[in-house]
């Protein structure tokens, strides 16, 4: 079966094999084993049938993280239809400009997202359904209305001796099959539906069977959205077809619930964007590290392996103490919150992909990982830097194999743009690539800015110093109209304000930072003046920054 690519007889046999055990649970609420799971797939595809939905028929989903979320995007796939996930942090124009544009017949929906939305925007709908309890909220079919109202009846007509696990035979599934219809919320430009199919989801499994070391009986925190491929494949689908525990948070992951969820789950493994791992760092950490007495230790080599191997402990701690690794992904990562990391050998590893690969590009192990680097070309792909000296010179990263997309739904011209003819995905990111096919990331080649003689300055380098810089929460780097370089920074005013500064003493020392990262970069690099911001920049589901809202600062 696996020959055949097909992703949904991995969860078919996912769901056999593991039957009994324990699969979804909403933190701090229920729990589903599979055998659970699979009699809330077989009531929805009773529904979908009933209601005359097709295999090829869209069907979106907008919610926060949950079980039942989970459930409803694999009771879609296996029926043979197409699942739209949709942010739940969209705006209610965009959730409505995408369940017209996908065309989805039936929308399932949160309740805080439902109170937003305006159903006579949505005219081609036949159908809401609450994904809370699958209560209906909006029938325009008839057939629909009667496929809810006697659900249990119907299921009990198809299943008059018990409903078991021979009962199961999902949709055949074929490799070019389009299942997922994602829609990026890119920070270079408006949102595009990515047509993923099913042997991109097969091959991102595939790859995790091989490279992850999660089992039957191991447990994961979900804190990352499903509506987003990363969150989706690595904390979702993977461990559902690994036998794995998932713990939904079911709630906005702040970082005092996600080391509280940590601790009492105790993760095996743990998948995190960058920001999540500086924030948690940044706050109980590294204070604990700068204080005289701390430094003056840290200099006394039998004293400072101590500390390290101490504060290594401590780290662990805060995720769970039991995991194998933490993967970081969608993001770059702090150059100095890598190099502490490092230094205490703490078992993390980063890794490239996008919405276009389902997610994965390249990955490596924690123990093979090289600094800086985002890894290797995955299982079934393959990696190329154009440039003249590829391991020297940065050149845009392409990318091809199983795991990318078919293209953008119903947008041939933004698909030619970054598909050509030979297959190869070209991604938009600048990097290099070692004689041992390690890459790195240097940046956007949207974001790439030129220097007064035409050299190229990549903005996320210098922000990275800003970043490290006291009392920086976030900044971007963007040229003026006059071609010098700004700095708009959103300060930590918390802290500032904690440590008895003055609003103008924060000014001060943004000016103070300006000037303290100008003599660490080249001369066509310079800084000319900061803009500071009173709130956080807006981001994307990945946690990186909205650049293109910015640009007006100029």
């Amino acid at each position: 079966m696996d020959n055949e690519k097909s992703f949904i007889a991995l969860i078919e046999k996912s769901i056999k094999k593991h039957w009994d055990a324990n699969s979804l649970t909403d933190y701090k609420g229920v729990t589903y084993q599979y055998k659970d799971v699979a009699r809330k797939i077989e009531k929805l595809h009773i529904i979908f049938e009933e209601s005359g939905v097709k295999p090829g028929d869209k069907i979106a989903i907008c919610g926060r993280n949950m079980s039942h979320w989970g459930v409803t995007f694999l009771a879609t796939v296996t029926y043979g239809a197409v699942i739209v996930p949709i942010l739940h942090e969209f705006k209610p124009d965009q959730v409505h400009n995408i369940v017209n544009h996908s065309e989805a017949k039936l929308l399932f929906v949160g309740d805080v997202v439902w109170e937003g939305l305006d159903e006579s925007a949505m005219p081609g709908l036949e159908g809401v359904i609450l994904v809370n309890d699958f209560s209906l909220l909006l029938s325009r079919t008839e057939k629909l209305t009667y496929a809810r109202e006697h659900l249990n009846e119907l299921f009990g007509k198809k299943f008059p001796k018990n409903f078991r696990k021979e009962h199961i035979n999902y949709y055949k599934d074929s490799p070019d099959e389009l299942l997922v219809l994602n829609y990026t919320s890119g920070t270079t430009s408006f949102s595009k539906g990515v047509m993923i199919p099913a042997r991109a989801l097969w091959s991102n499994m595939m790859f995790a069977f091989g490279a992850l070391t999660m089992k039957k009986g191991d447990r994961l925190v979900s804190m990352l959205p499903m509506a987003h491929m990363y969150g989706l494949a690595f904390e979702f689908l993977y461990q559902f077809c690994a036998g794995v525990q998932v713990f939904f948070l079911t709630r906005m992951p702040s970082p005092k619930i996600i080391l509280q969820a940590f601790a009492e789950v105790k993760p095996s493994l743990v998948i995190a964007v960058p920001l999540i791992i500086e924030k948690i760092i940044k706050k109980n950490v590294l204070p604990k590290l700068e204080t005289p007495t701390m430094k003056f230790l840290m200099h006394m080599p039998f004293i400072s392996d101590k500390i390290r191997a101490k504060v290594r402990e401590q780290l662990m701690n805060a995720f769970g103490g039991e995991f194998y690794e933490i993967v970081v992904g969608g993001a770059a990562f702090n150059q100095e919150i890598e190099a502490f990391m490092r230094s205490i050998e703490f078992p993390y590893t980063v890794g490239y992909g996008m919405t276009e690969c389902a997610p994965l590009i390249c990955y490596e192990d924690w123990k093979k990982f090289k600094a800086g680097s985002c890894g290797k070309a995955v299982d079934n792909m393959e990696v190329k830097v154009l440039s003249a000296d590829p391991a020297n010179i940065p050149g845009e990263i392409i990318c091809r194999g199983d795991n990318v997309m078919l293209g953008y739904y119903k947008n041939e011209e933004a698909t030619r743009e970054v598909l050509d003819a030979d297959g190869w995905m070209h991604t938009g990111d600048l990097g290099v690539i070692d004689e041992n096919g390690y890459v790195t990331i240097k940046g956007r080649s949207k974001n790439m800015l030129l220097g007064p003689s035409g050299q190229n300055i990549y903005p996320e380098e210098i922000e990275d110093k800003l970043n490290n810089m006291p009392y920086v929460n976030e900044s971007i780097v963007i040229q003026a109209l006059d071609g010098k370089l700004a700095a708009l920074i959103y300060p930590d005013f918390e802290l500032a304000f904690a440590n008895g500064m003055s609003e103008k003493q924060v000014e001060e020392q943004m000016e103070a930072n300006r000037v303290a990262v100008n003599q660490q970069i080249a001369a066509y690099e310079q800084i000319a003046r900061v803009k500071i911001y009173h709130e956080e920049f807006e981001k994307t589901p990945k946690k990186s920054i909205k650049r293109f809202l910015y640009q007006e600062a100029r």
